[in-house]
């Protein structure tokens, strides 16, 4: 098992790369990459992250104009576009359950909660207006109950928060093989999923360029930890 120094080395080694080398990655070695990433945290279990491979460089230069002409899209040996479904919760639910089950990884008593719990919190409801009354309940009950942000309502931050977990697993498998990456927000979501296909039940938090580092050896640095730590409150 990995230590927690070796671990730490990896993370604070890891930084966005400006420049790739030529060099193709293997095929292998990327879907190894992504095997590994789906599997970060993911709530309910719902698996809404999906993993857009390209590595076709006729592919890659359409995509260029629609990340801003940022030429590492074109230079990198691939690039990952990790989109997360917004009908994960009709999609996979099902499945899930029964995967879980065969695996002997859920009990009977989790099993009802969630059979309750999922349509109630991903359901919109009859031409998407079901929402309505649970955008209502944070505003009407926040003051005397604890409300979490709902799916149904929060649908887009609910998404951007489990593929990023994919994607900051990606980035730390990718340098652990040796590889370089740079999650890039400056694109037109619309335009990336046009040349791609990606349909429109898909939203697009991040693209990320991988490949061959063609960079010095360059250090990355952060503020004191102080700045930001907060001990038992703010």
């Amino acid at each position: 098992m990995i230590t927690l120094d070796e671990f730490e080395t990896l993370a604070k080694s890891r930084r966005a790369t400006r420049n790739f080398a030529p060099t193709p990655v293997s095929p292998e070695l990327l879907e190894r990459i992504i095997e590994i990433a789906r599997w970060s945290p993911s709530g309910y279990n719902l698996q809404p992250t999906h993993f857009v491979l390209v590595t076709d460089p006729g592919v890659k230069s359409r995509l260029v104009p629609a990340c801003l002409k940022q030429r590492q899209v074109a230079e990198a040996g691939a690039v990952v576009v990790i989109t997360g479904d917004r009908r994960a919760a009709d999609q996979n639910f099902h499945d899930m359950l029964e995967a879980e089950k065969q695996a002997g990884t859920i009990d009977e008593t989790y099993e009802k909660l969630l059979r309750k719990v999922i349509p109630l919190v991903f359901s919109t409801g009859p031409a998407g207006i079901g929402w309505l009354w649970k955008a209502a309940a944070g505003p009407i009950l926040g003051p005397f109950i604890p409300v979490p942000s709902i799916p149904a309502v929060y649908k887009r931050y609910w998404l951007t928060k489990q593929t990023m977990l994919c994607a900051m697993t990606l980035m730390l498998a990718a340098a652990a093989a040796g590889l370089a990456t740079l999650p890039m927000e400056g694109f037109d979501e619309r335009r990336v999923a046009r040349v791609l296909g990606i349909p429109r039940s898909q939203m697009i938090p991040v693209v990320i360029a991988i490949g061959y580092s063609a960079d010095k050896e360059l250090k990355k640095t952060r503020l004191p930890l102080e700045r930001f730590v907060h001990r038992n409150g703010w």
